[in-house]
């Protein structure tokens, strides 16, 4: 078996590798999505949670300064009614008037304030809404990720030990050199040759469909040694139909 065919067995392990990854990952990628649209409502409703509470407490200072104007404009009343003198009837009458309308100010400042806190309660009810239903969604998102998981494990266990064993025959630069162009390259770090017109001599590399020279084809027919695209850099490999379509008529 040729250093080419050695590495066409890798490369076709890491393809049904990388589809079963795909499949989980796919999933791993919703489930992660779900979850961070999730702390995002989460958050929000932390900072309206925040919002909520202090401006419940500035009404209750409203209500406590509502209270004790109250209190003082009750005892102004009740002064003026025993008042002496004209003088000291008045004087208490302007102090009375001045709580009331600071009253009527704090009054209508906490309306405002308590209307606000209508608005905080309706967002924060919408937002346990969409919090419920997204973690729904995250349920079944993970749901759906472990499901995956377990269907492809066995397989994913088989295929990881399967490479080991294919790579035990490859030589150490040859499989260096894959692994290199497989970690920038991924499915197009092999590719193979393409017959465009076999009587012209003209094939082009499967993955940048740029021609080849006939003397990369020829090595690969002869030999099959480690032999790269002359344009894009993958290693390039025959298709047992393409080899045989290439051999001479009575070697077939």
């Amino acid at each position: 078996m040729s250093v080419t065919e050695k590495l066409l067995r890798v490369y076709r392990v890491d393809r049904q590798l990388a589809g079963l990854k795909g499949r989980l990952s796919g999933a791993q990628r919703f489930l992660d999505h779900q979850i961070q649209l999730l702390h995002g409502i989460e958050s929000r409703q932390t900072e309206t949670n925040q919002k909520f509470k202090k401006l419940q407490a500035e009404v209750g200072d409203r209500e406590s300064e509502i209270a004790r104007l109250d209190e003082r404009i009750t005892l102004l009343r009740e002064r003026m009614n025993s008042a002496n003198t004209n003088k000291e009837y008045k004087a208490f009458l302007t102090e009375m008037n001045t709580h009331k309308a600071e009253r009527g100010h704090v009054e209508e400042d906490a309306l405002e304030r308590m209307a606000r806190l209508d608005d905080l309660k309706a967002e924060l009810a919408t937002l346990d809404n969409e919090q419920a239903e997204r973690d729904r969604m995250r349920q079944v998102a993970e749901h759906d990720r472990d499901e995956r998981r377990a269907s492809v494990q066995d397989r994913l266990n088989e295929l990881e030990a399967e490479r080991l064993e294919v790579v035990k025959g490859v030589p150490g630069d040859a499989l260096a050199m894959y692994e290199h162009l497989h970690a920038e390259r991924d499915e197009e770090a092999m590719a193979p040759v393409q017959i465009q017109d076999r009587k012209r001599h003209e094939y082009n590399c499967g993955s940048c469909m740029i021609a080849l020279p006939i003397e990369s084809v020829s090595a690969l027919l002869s030999h099959g040694g480690l032999t790269t695209c002359v344009s894009c850099g993958c290693i390039l490999y025959l298709e047992s139909e393409t080899a045989a379509a290439l051999l001479p008529t009575e070697k077939r």
